[in-house]
């Protein structure tokens, strides 16, 4: 009787359909219907005022492989790679500190990590504004020390000796997009990495270092292999979320700055070609399918 009483709620379609249709129901109105109809728009013709023809052409596909679109997609990737590269050398040693803390600092460690999901991307997107301008922390900060070393100089009669301090222009340019957004990506990549750290048994750890390895030798041929899933992970999250980015270039990158986010959102804006911006949407969808496809079969075929 206790048996039929704790049976499964799967084996109750009622109960079963009953907490299923809401959340179904939920993405397939405000996610699946809205992006059908994007993907449709980007097999759709351009009127003279911008209107959505209902025409079948690959004509706005074939305008992403222009040389000048071809270029800002470049520019994304590469901008996306170092992105992603330094979150993973960064991420990688924050996450090797916080698995091997003591359990009392695990938690407030992982909380500091987690601390700048709480910020809105636009307020950490503008405190770099203030750390970076010509008048900004930064370049305060450096004028403030070069006053300094100037007076120790002017102390031993070395006066007049240091030039004059100029402010670095920081902002507006690709180092502060790229430093913006390994700032906005890193926990992405320093989760998965402490994950995968954490569940790796110690004793393996411990028969490597027993059996005569160096430190590095086992972080290189035991740690780093047993922990790269979790790695690749973040790695991949990072890079996605990079490549799409907008709002960093947006407020901190130049004129040779712009990403394939900026394009896409200025076709929806500005120049009012949604034609253009859902089939560069759907590219960017394409690209991520891809990349999420090939590291599931990666993991797929590496052996349990």
């Amino acid at each position: 009787m206790r048996h039929d009483r704790l049976r499964s709620w799967r084996e109750d379609g009622a109960a079963f359909w009953a907490l299923t249709a809401p959340p179904v129901l939920w993405l397939v109105a405000f996610f699946v219907v809205p992006l059908a109809m994007v993907w449709l728009v980007s097999f759709a013709g351009r009127g003279p005022q911008g209107q959505v023809l209902p025409v079948a052409t690959l004509e706005n596909y074939a305008r992403a492989l222009e040389p000048i679109h071809l270029l800002i997609i470049a520019k994304s990737v590469a901008i996306a790679v170092a992105v992603t590269a330094i979150c993973v050398v960064i991420g990688v040693a924050m996450a090797l500190v916080i698995a091997f803390a003591p359990t009392r600092w695990k938690n407030p460690l992982l909380l500091l990590v987690m601390l700048p999901f709480w910020t809105n991307l636009l307020i950490r997107t503008y405190s770099w504004i203030a750390l970076l301008r010509s008048e900004g922390l930064v370049n305060l900060g450096s004028g403030w020390l070069h006053e300094a070393a100037d007076a120790l100089l002017g102390l031993v009669g070395l006066d007049g000796l240091m030039p004059a301090f100029q402010p670095v222009e920081l902002l507006y340019s690709t180092s502060a997009v790229i430093l913006s957004l390994i700032h906005i990506h890193l926990p992405f990549v320093v989760l998965p990495a402490y994950a995968a750290l954490e569940r790796i048994d110690r004793d393996c750890l411990e028969s490597s270092l027993d059996l005569g390895a160096t430190p590095a030798q086992t972080f290189r041929l035991v740690m780093l292999p047993m922990a790269m899933p979790g790695i690749a992970t973040g790695a991949l999250i990072a890079f996605i979320l990079a490549l799409g980015s907008f709002v960093a270039a947006d407020l901190l990158g130049g004129t040779d700055s712009i990403m394939i986010g900026n394009l896409i959102q200025r076709q929806f804006t500005a120049s009012n070609d949604w034609q253009f911006g859902a089939a560069l949407s759907f590219l960017l969808l394409y690209v991520t399918f891809a990349l999420v496809w090939l590291n599931a079969a990666r993991r797929a075929r590496v052996p349990s």
